[in-house]
């Protein structure tokens, strides 16, 4: 590696106005990246993150505005250059040529009314003078090198055609195509696969050796850092508190919101009573300085671990509850293709003669890759999708012989916590409405004076404040909206609770946050719950027993320490290898 820096930030000051108060995003950092490292910045939402990478690409928007110091860049063959300063019509010659970014979002970032071929080979156009023809050539070669199945067919596919891992794949080509010295990756694996995440990672890796490029690899994960990264900064609120190499970082933190963020991951050696949190770590005082709280990040995880015999006690009391849920080969099918005479030419099986039971008081964690009929499975099971064939036994009632009157009037008993919390609230309704609503709908209590009364003591239950009944849900961070959409499900007294993938976009601290608030329901309300997700620590934290389905079939089952510890399935054991940071027992 050269010894002069690739990039270097200089007192760099980003600050926001706000209709009432002007918010400092990024806090007149210095940090270096050196020609040929990947760079891991690491924190939660809101530290500075992915607005320091889109201030070099100079790419803030109103009401946001670079307000001090200077990106400087070591451009090819030429003296170093202040981007900052740069006319913007030399600054896009920057973009793609040197500097390129993968965004955050695939689909958000794709064009959904272009092919992916060719939404990548107008990126190669525009920055080199070449026919449509070559461009074409050159964008199924980037699509080969990305390792894309088919890439000739996939050049004529419409992003909602692809995959997630595989639209990662299309932005990665485009962002190297015209052969960056910097790659930008902002969040590129949250909430993938671990599989597909290994992928990713694999592909980043390899691309960055083969070109020498710089890699700034932006998460909220230091599992995926520990994977990826030569040096590791980590930013809290707007500023840099802790930098090193990955090791220093790992080894010997010092700061405390470094280890709580190293704290916050479900230890795969133990199972804990609750998972740590950022605030387990650090305080702030009045002047908003920080102070340390604990101090071994280890020490500290360990002393949370649940003792073996109180474990055991858990499995006899289960074993002798009857079952609350008992599913006898489901079956949920889709057609494929029909025949001039209407005849389907081939089945979906989404859901393949599935059956396993669930007592209550107890957790089942269901995992597996995305594709292998998890969520068509929890909604087979409430009928949101009606399955093809089986039976659903709630109680000993089959829910599949309910009428649709008894199958809602069935609902307020089942609940289910959706994927994505912003799209399951209504943007028109405020955060007390949306939950006061199914109070209405089942007829529970008798006005909405006390319906309202106990959508304060919901979210008062989810650490949610009484002011925030009024507001509405684009006025609430990702966490935050998860513990609206809990309370929502609490609001008609279920007792049974499939929790969708509820955790997999959020931040490692808000997501131990909010998992540690479902246990706490847990224990003083006695839920049953169904817990999916595709991240098996997670889940084995969760679970007391962990279901692993494959393809639409059960591929095993068993108590969650035994099939994390000991899987039996080479499907199992693939999943299990796959989860980042593993090596060092994070």
């Amino acid at each position: 590696m050269s010894s002069l820096p690739l990039v270097s930030f200089r007192r760099l000051e980003v600050t926001f106005r706000t209709e009432t108060e002007t918010v400092t995003a990024v806090n007149g950092i210095n940090l270096d990246i050196a020609p040929g490292e990947i760079l891991g910045v690491v924190g939660e939402s809101g530290s500075g993150k992915s607005v320091t990478a889109l201030s070099l690409m100079r790419l803030i928007q109103s009401p946001g505005r670079i307000s001090g110091g200077e990106i400087i860049y070591q451009a090819s063959g030429k003296s170093p250059v202040n981007l900052l300063q740069l006319p913007m019509t030399e600054m896009r010659g920057y973009r793609g040529n040197e500097i390129a970014m993968i965004f955050q979002e695939p689909m958000t970032s794709l064009n959904p009314l272009k092919t992916c071929g060719m939404q990548v080979a107008e990126a190669i156009r525009l920055h080199k003078k070449v026919s449509r023809r070559e461009a074409k050539e050159q964008t199924v070669a980037l699509f080969e090198r990305v390792r894309l199945p088919q890439p000739v067919t996939v050049y004529d596919k419409y992003p909602h055609e692809l995959s997630g891992g595989q639209k990662q794949r299309v932005m990665i080509a485009m962002a190297i195509s015209c052969g960056p010295r910097l790659l930008i990756a902002d969040e590129p694996t949250t909430a993938l696969d671990v599989t597909v995440q290994q992928t990713i990672l694999e592909l980043l890796k390899e691309l960055q050796r083969e070109m020498g490029m710089s890699v700034v690899f932006i998460t909220h994960d230091l599992g995926v850092i520990a994977e990826i990264a030569d040096r590791v900064a980590v930013m809290y609120k707007g500023n840099i508190v802790e930098e090193g190499t990955v090791n220093d970082i790992f080894d010997h933190p010092r700061h405390p919101y470094t280890k709580g963020l190293l704290a916050c991951r479900p230890p795969l050696d133990a199972r804990l009573r609750r998972l740590p949190v950022v605030r387990d770590f650090m305080a702030t005082d009045a002047a908003g300085a920080v102070k340390e709280k604990a101090e071994d990040v280890q020490a500290f995880t360990h002393s949370l671990a649940l003792p073996e015999e109180a474990l055991q006690a858990r499995d006899r009391l289960l074993a002798d509850r009857p079952p609350l849920l008992k599913v006898e080969g489901l079956r949920t099918w889709f057609p494929q293709g029909r025949s001039l005479l209407g005849k389907v030419r081939g089945w979906a099986k989404a859901v393949d003669d599935v059956s396993f039971e669930v007592r209550e008081g107890e957790t089942l964690g269901l995992v597996g890759e995305s594709g292998c009929g998890k969520t068509t499975l929890s909604r087979s099971l409430l009928r949101l999708i009606e399955p093809t064939g089986g039976r659903v036994l709630y109680r000993g009632k089959d829910l599949r012989n309910l009428s649709a009157a008894a199958m809602r009037e069935m609902r307020k008993h089942i609940q289910l916590i959706f994927q994505d919390p912003y799209s399951s609230l209504n943007p028109r309704l405020t955060v007390g409405q949306a939950i006061l609503e199914p109070m209405q709908v089942h007829g529970l209590y008798r006005n909405d004076r006390i319906r309202k009364q106990k959508v304060m003591e919901l979210l008062e239950k989810v650490n949610l404040r009484p002011e925030h009944y009024d507001r509405y849900p684009h006025e609430f961070s990702g966490g935050q909206r998860q513990r609206i959409v809990i309370a929502r499900a609490l609001a008609v007294e279920p007792e049974f609770i499939i929790c969708d993938e509820s955790v997999s976009a959020l931040d490692v601290s808000v997501q131990a946050q909010v998992l540690n608030l479902l246990v706490q329901l847990q224990q003083e309300f006695n839920f049953t719950y169904i817990f999916i997700s595709h991240n098996l620590s997670v889940v084995h934290f969760m679970s007391d027993r962990m279901m692993v389905m494959n393809k639409g079939k059960i591929a095993e089952i068993g108590p969650a320490a035994d099939v994390y510890h000991r899987p039996q399935s080479d499907y199992t054991r693939r999943l299990i290898a796959a989860i980042p940071g593993r090596e060092r027992n994070f």
